[in-house]
Formats: structure tokens, C-alpha cells, sequence
């Protein structure tokens, strides 16, 4: 708070296009931390939150149902892989992630089986920043490597990208699986831990993995859901179905906050039962809260209805077009995209404050972290917001 520069404070938002309060406008070249996919303010979810507003802004989800929340599980339901149809909703990406690690320990609880209380996560992996979260991400990713002596120790691997790693990590669960509840992944694309890509295949290894020692696969979507890497989830790109899904950020089309933890049918199988202590102990308030929910379904509307992951096509053949010439300028290491995720890898950021400035002064809301520039555009971009986008990238990294 001390040293970084003031926020800038914003009057209005809508399109891809933020307005400062003193007049000025950015183009949103991240789509606010990736969640406004249809760019901001579209009408069929402003029209859809506002009626829901006029009905029932919210009640609790506790003893009581609403029909907006049970559509949206349906509707997730059926867009999920295989038979992932049971749905939890919370109302933060961190909390649906506590949440898998809950109901992946109470799994095993459930089937009689003890001590299964420690995951197998991945170096380079970000889940959140709520205790839970931090312990399962990379341990020295520098948000959360000080709270070490507050947060439980899990097992933080090496993703198997290679058949040496892939043996390294069996042989490791091996050892450890009676400890071992489960094992979880962002797939395709580690995201806030430096937008680190992996093949389809390193989530087969592990799909193969889980499978041999008999753990659950917890696949954290909440980047990479909702078209953002090509397909409407990563997971799909590897033809694998993981026992838990985690989902929020796109959900609501980066409206308001809702997530969801949504399991098989062999997971809540588990939790099925005449014994109240088998039920899964979780109750945020403000879970399956009807205006979220409601700006939720009109979001999947408008991937029902608009050509999304087309144009997630269109804009990242753009952005790798776009980025190309920053890949021969002096201290870039590599210049990479994957779906709607554009990324130019620096070897360091000597002066962020002063890089992120020179975003502004180009018209544009680009937020480097780490060493990377990165652009998560809205889908809807028009070509030439985005042109502008990566023509701001290539000239503020041009010495």
C-alpha cells in the first residue's frame, strides 16, 4: 500500500473499453483477472440480473431452493465432461477449491478409509489465497511462501511433462498413498504462477496416475473454463474426465461472484447416505445466490446462443500474430498463446511500476506479473481493439 502507485479510479465500464474518471479510456487487455469474457456490461446479462433483482435478490440456500440456481446446475451438468452432475455452489474460485479438498477428504472418510488427508499439487500451480488454497500452491510463489508456518504441507511436485517425471511422480504416490486423497491440476495452463502452458498429454499421465493408485483428480477450471483455452473446458482438449471440477471466474460472464465445485456421480455417491455425518458441512451465505446465478445462466445463454469459441479462435490466431515480433526483441524469452491467452515471457521486470505506466499512457489496461506481459482479451474483441492491444505490448517492449 505504501509503495505501489495509487488505483486508478474508473467511471464506467463497457465493451472491452474502461473509462478513468478523468475521461480517459483503456482497452481491457485482461478482461479483469479473465472473467469478462463477453466484455463488460453486455445487455442480456445486465437484463437478466435486473429482472432477477425486481423477484429475489437473494435467499438462503440452507432448508430453501430457487429455480435459477437449480437451471444453472443442470445447465452446468450437462456442458461438463462425462458424468460430473453434481454441482456445489459457492462464491469465490478459492472457496470452490477448498471446497474439492473438503469433499475429497470426506470421500474417503465416508468410505471408511483413514488418514487420506494430504494432495499432490504441482510446482508452478496458483489455487487461490484463502489457507487451504495457498497450501496446495507452489510454495515459493512469492504471495504466499511467508504464511509457511500456518499452512498444512501437501506434496508440491513436478508436473509430469515427460516420461522421466511421469515415473518420478508415480513412484513417489506410491510410496505415499495411503496419506494421499488426491491430486490437483490447472489444466492446460497454469495461470497466476506465470502462465505456464503443458501439453494435453501431461493430463493423461495423471488422469492414468490417479487411476492406478485409486485418488481423486481435481481439475481447477477456474482460469481456463469457459472457452478461455479453446474449448469450453481444458480438460476436454485431453479427453479426460476429473472426479472434481472446480469453476468460477467466466462463470457469470465477470459479473458478479459465484463459483462451483461440481463432482461424478461416483464422488457423490460417497455423501449418499442415512447417516447426517456423511453429508459435506459447508454453507457460505451467500451460495447459489439468485442474482449470480441468474447472470450465470444468461452467460451460458450467450455461449448457447453467440459463436463464442469461434471467435476464441479468431482472437488467438490475432494474438499470435500480433505478439510474433516481440519474439526477436532483446530480453524476451519466449512468446507463446494458447485459446484467447497471449503471453510474452521476459528474462526480468527490472521496474513493473514503471512498465505498467507506459500500458496507460498507450491506452490500454495491461497488468504484468513475474516476468510475463500477458493478454486475456474478452472474446468479443473487434479486430482492431486487439490490434491496438498487442501493438501496445510490441511498443512498450521495444527498447
Amino acid at each position: 500500500m505504501k509503495t505501489a502507485a495509487p488505483p486508478l479510479p474508473v467511471a464506467r465500464t463497457d465493451g472491452v473499453r474502461i473509462t478513468l474518471a478523468d475521461g480517459r479510456q483503456l482497452i481491457d487487455g485482461i478482461a479483469s483477472w479473465w472473467t469478462a469474457c463477453h466484455g463488460y456490461n453486455h445487455p442480456h446479462i445486465r437484463d437478466a440480473v435486473t429482472r432477477q433483482l425486481e423477484t429475489m435478490p437473494h435467499v438462503m440456500f440452507g432448508g430453501l431452493a430457487h429455480e435459477p440456481a437449480l437451471s444453472l446446475a443442470r445447465r452446468l451438468a450437462a456442458l461438463a465432461p462425462g458424468d460430473l452432475n453434481r454441482v456445489f455452489f459457492t462464491d469465490s474460485g478459492s472457496v470452490a477449491v477448498e471446497v474439492a479438498l473438503k469433499m475429497a477428504v470426506h470421500y474417503w472418510l465416508n468410505k471408511g478409509v483413514r488418514g487420506r488427508t494430504k494432495f499432490v499439487a504441482f510446482k508452478g500451480g496458483y489455487h487461490g489465497d484463502t489457507t487451504s488454497a495457498m497450501a496446495i500452491s507452489d510454495p515459493d510463489e512469492g504471495m504466499h511462501k511467508m504464511f509457511a508456518g500456518l499452512l498444512p504441507e501437501h506434496h508440491v511436485l513436478d508436473l509430469p511433462r515427460d516420461e522421466d517425471s511421469a515415473k518420478a511422480l508415480d513412484s513417489f504416490i506410491a510410496g505415499h498413498a495411503d496419506e494421499i486423497a488426491g491430486l490437483i491440476v490447472e489444466p492446460l495452463v497454469q495461470g497466476a504462477g506465470g502462465m505456464l502452458f503443458h501439453a494435453p498429454a501431461v493430463l493423461q499421465k495423471l488422469r492414468r496416475i490417479a487411476d492406478k493408485h485409486d485418488l481423486l483428480l481435481i481439475c481447477d477450471e477456474i482460469f481456463t473454463g469457459f472457452g478461455r483455452t479453446g474449448a469450453m473446458f481444458a480438460s476436454e482438449a485431453a479427453g479426460i474426465i476429473p472426479d472434481i471440477m472446480c469453476l468460477s471466474k467466466a462463470l457469470t460472464g465477470g459479473t458478479m461472484a459465484l463459483a462451483a465445485t461440481i463432482a461424478r456421480d461416483h464422488v457423490f455417491e460417497a455423501f449418499w447416505s442415512d447417516d447426517p455425518s456423511h453429508a459435506l458441512m459447508h454453507g457460505p451465505t451467500f451460495m447459489a445466490n439468485p442474482l449470480a446465478c441468474a447472470a450465470a445462466n444468461a452467460s451460458l445463454d450467450l455461449f448457447e446462443e453467440e459463436p463464442r469459441l469461434a471467435q476464441v479462435e479468431i482472437v488467438s490466431r490475432a494474438l499470435a500474430k500480433g505478439l510474433e515480433p516481440c519474439r526477436g526483441l532483446p530480453g524476451v524469452k519466449d512468446v507463446r498463446v494458447l485459446g484467447a491467452i497471449g503471453v510474452v515471457e521476459l528474462a526480468r521486470i527490472d521496474d513493473m511500476k514503471a512498465l505498467k505506466a507506459k500500458f496507460v499512457d498507450a491506452g490500454v489496461w495491461v497488468r504484468p506479473f513475474g516476468n510475463i506481459v500477458y493478454l486475456t482479451p474478452a472474446f468479443t474483441i473487434l479486430p482492431d481493439d486487439l490490434a491496438r492491444l498487442t501493438g501496445a505490448v510490441v511498443k512498450v517492449l521495444t527498447p
